[in-house]
């Protein structure tokens, strides 16, 4: 849900650092993980570039995941192997340069056939339309899986090979599976905990090279004035301008509409709507053994069951969506989810009050026409776009997804620079992002880590904010040690770590926190308390009035219950 709370807090930093200097090389719309990467990627080159975007940073379709960096097998039968090789290239590399977030995912694919789906694969791969749902057997995964493999080790190899089970040995691996269940494989992905907060780590390196980066949230495109693009401070009120040499419209499933607003007609996208749910259901839990189940549903779409912080997200849906209306989770996709689930694990019963949580983002996947929405291509490109009152350079993002956001970046980068004369000054292969830097991996490392950097927080908090930041806690750590500090027991942070996320991370509203710097929301543990705590909290480090903190507070509730089904009551919250 869009936020526009006007503050009585004074000007923030980072529109004074564009109302200063209203000009860059690169002017970047759009702050979801594909713009934020670009912008890093310029950042590092010397490149002086600006990144605005209209919300909070992730709060569109990267806030909207599955929480997966993988390779995308499934991809293999739409015949995009250059995606499929890029991604599980990607996926490897952030398994070294964000081990703080991103983790390796052990996945098993429950099969009830043998030989299902092997005639009607190819006219699958040929037309991109599945027709009659014609359920994938165990020969055509495992082909699949065997060629997944292929690509997975090209190169360094960062995760095991699959495993197939077959009869009494699948169902004795996992025993809460269907009875009907005839094998099962298991191959290994890659997992993001933490989305928001690995973007946020992209976004502080770009931050951290130097005044030529700049980036602020809460900040719109709305038009074009005398070849300039004019910007609306959605915090203030105020509007100003900023020209650049290059515009990139990085918009995601908005970009029509951002070009719109700027004057142009593109007609690029053609998004597909994905929703997903969060279950606290420690039966379900423990059937999947921790594994992701990933699977084919009776309607041919690929769905995922999947424990993660000690709860089940299940999901997603893939419908043509309009991305100028809301997306919400609606209670047909909630049915359809517990189907899925009864699909695989007969025995266990989920309801609604098992619900913690919801939420429903549009893909920025490229106009598709007749495609059938699963067989539309993962893949991105760049457009050229022209707008009337724009003398330079308009690049419009197509795709993209949170596997390969580094390699888009990276490319993206490099055309707007031949654009612009400049040579890559340093690569992103390989670069650790944020507090991936010197990462402990193991427990010993761990424990010496935190004995070495916490100062006078405790241990238990030290390795806590170690779990949340990664080696960047250290940062946290020192606004602990070195200011003012006070407990918020109900949310489990303190006020400086708060204040943290205010003046170090651009959190402006009570949902900036609930949402995407913390997974409060996310696991279910949103209480009124929560929210008189840390409304009580920003309003000291924002400057709020009682009238302020009230409305940030209300807007917090309306967010949680219209686009993610959550009513916050007086002690707990329910769905």
């Amino acid at each position: 849900m869009t936020e526009n709370t006007t503050s009585t807090a004074p000007v923030r930093p980072g529109v004074t650092a564009l109302t200063e200097r209203p000009s860059a090389q690169v002017l970047v719309i759009g702050g979801g993980i594909n713009g934020i990467s670009t912008f890093r990627d310029l950042a590092l080159q010397g490149i002086d570039v600006v990144l605005v975007e209209r919300d909070d940073w992730v709060s569109g379709a990267s806030s909207a995941s599955s929480h997966m960096i993988h390779g995308g097998i499934r991809y293999l039968e739409n015949g995009e192997f250059r995606l499929v090789r890029e991604s599980v290239h990607e996926r490897n590399g952030l398994l070294e340069i964000a081990p703080h977030y991103v983790k390796p995912l052990e996945t098993t694919v429950p099969i009830f056939s043998t030989f299902s789906g092997i005639l009607n694969a190819p006219r699958r791969f040929l037309t991109h339309n599945t027709g009659k749902p014609n359920e994938r057997g165990a020969a055509l995964i495992k082909a699949g899986l065997v060629m997944y493999d292929a690509f997975s080790g090209a190169g360094k190899r960062r995760v095991p090979r699959h495993k197939f089970r077959i009869g009494n040995k699948a169902r004795a691996d996992m025993p809460r599976l269907n009875s009907g269940i005839r094998y099962t494989a298991t191959y290994f992905d890659a997992s993001v905990h933490d989305p928001e907060r690995l973007a946020l780590d992209v976004l502080k390196d770009g931050l951290a090279t130097g005044p030529h980066a700049r980036a602020v949230n809460h900040v719109e495109a709305i038009a074009v004035r005398d070849g300039d693009v004019l910007l609306a401070d959605r915090i203030s009120g105020k509007q100003f301008t900023v020209s650049a040499e290059v515009i990139v419209n990085a918009s995601g499933p908005w970009t029509d509409l951002t070009n719109d607003a700027l004057g142009g007609d593109t007609r690029y996208m053609g998004g597909t709507k994905g929703s997903h749910i969060v279950l606290d259901h420690p039966d379900l839990v423990e059937a999947t053994r921790g594994r992701e189940i990933f699977f084919e549903h009776s309607d041919g779409r690929i769905v995922l069951i999947y424990p993660l912080k000690d709860r089940v997200l299940v999901g997603t849906t893939d419908i043509d969506a309009d991305p100028s209306t809301p997306t919400r989770c609606t209670d047909d996709e909630i049915e359809y989810f517990f189907d899925l689930i009864k699909h695989v694990f007969p025995d266990i019963a989920v309801s609604r009050d098992d619900i913690v949580y919801s939420f429903s983002g549009i893909r920025p996947l490229p106009r598709h026409d007749d495609t059938t929405p699963g067989f539309v291509s993962r893949d991105y490109n760049v457009e050229r776009t022209q707008l009337p009152g724009v003398s330079v350079p308009v690049l419009s993002l197509v795709g993209g997804k949170w596997t390969t956001f580094r390699a888009l970046g990276e490319q993206l980068s490099d055309r707007i620079m031949e654009i612009l004369g400049a040579a890559r000054q340093v690569s992103t292969v390989g670069l650790p992002i944020g507090g991936g830097r010197d990462y402990p991996t193991t427990d010993a490392q761990r424990r010496a880590w935190v004995a070495s950097r916490r100062g006078d927080v405790p241990a238990e908090r030290a390795d806590q904010l170690l779990t949340r930041y990664g080696t960047r806690a250290s940062e946290v750590i020192d606004a602990i040690s070195t200011g003012p500090d006070t407990p918020l027991p109900a949310s489990g942070l303190s006020t400086a770590e708060l204040r943290y996320m205010v003046e170090a991370e651009q959190a402006v509203h009570i949902s900036d926190i609930l949402l995407r710097r913390t997974d409060l929301a996310f696991v279910g543990d949103v209480t009124a308390a929560v929210l008189t705590e840390l409304g009580d909290a920003m309003a000291e480090i924002c400057g709020w009035d009682s009238q302020q903190r009230a409305t940030e507070i209300e807007a917090a509730v309306d967010n949680l219950r219209d686009a993610h089904r959550v009513e916050v009551t007086a002690s707990t919250t329910t769905v």
